[in-house]
């Protein structure tokens, strides 16, 4: 018998007859349960994802367009990459962004790399929702707005609906049925890109976008 045969007999052996039960986390989160408001949560996902150099605007669901525009003149956006057929890119007005030109996502990254990292000035991506445990957002990308729209551009600018911040990232999963089907990419974004080094010198935007900016909707009515 080869070594390879004895391992795997080993191997074989040592299988449970039946297979191990998966623990229930259920009661683990339930007894963490903290019953928030969504003006709670959002407070607390705030002030995560802030503590990591994001930026965060309260909005309304009729402003933000204006609003978006108004800080792509502040950051000084020449052009505004983003997803001309989802829902929020389609609200998106070309007069509304006086200096900025917004430039729809169309064909493959590949024809589309020199622009990215060397014309494109932002970013802007919807959100699935947000965690307010850890102050992160929840994107699934997609054929009409890829992972590259936030991965690569200088500045990200991301839509948030309030009432999809959810109070931990299991509550995330069970509450949207991930086991249900997942996308090719989801991502959790806390904040810009950062590294560190051997010395633990914690650097921001170093691979990345180096502004992370939040326009929170649907938050009027449930911040008392």
């Amino acid at each position: 018998m080869s070594a390879r045969d004895r391992i795997l007999a080993k191997l074989r052996g040592a299988r449970p007859a039946e297979p191990l039960a998966h623990p229930d986390p259920a009661p683990h989160y339930a007894a963490r349960a903290r019953n928030e408001s969504k003006a709670e949560r959002l407070a607390r996902f705030r002030t995560g994802i802030e503590g990591f150099h994001a930026e965060v605007h309260i909005s309304t669901d009729a402003d933000w367009p204006a609003l978006l525009a108004r800080l792509c003149v502040a950051k000084g956006v020449g052009t505004l990459l983003f997803g001309a057929q989802t829902p929020a890119g389609r609200r998106l007005e070309p007069a509304t962004f006086v200096g900025t030109t917004l430039r729809p996502w169309a064909g493959q990254v590949e024809d589309l790399k020199a622009d990215l990292f060397h014309k494109v000035d932002a970013g802007f991506t919807q959100t699935r929702g947000a965690i307010a445990e850890t102050g992160s957002l929840i994107l699934w990308s997609s054929a009409d707005e890829p992972r590259t729209l936030s991965l690569v551009p200088p500045i990200h600018f991301a839509l948030l609906d309030a009432a999809s911040i959810h109070p931990s990232f299991y509550d995330a999963m069970v509450s949207e049925n991930w086991a249900g089907g997942l996308p090719t990419n989801a991502l959790l974004i806390s904040g810009p890109s950062k590294t560190a080094d051997i010395q633990q010198t914690l650097a921001y935007g170093a691979h990345g976008p180096k502004e992370l900016i939040v326009l929170v909707i649907n938050a009027e009515g449930d911040l008392q």
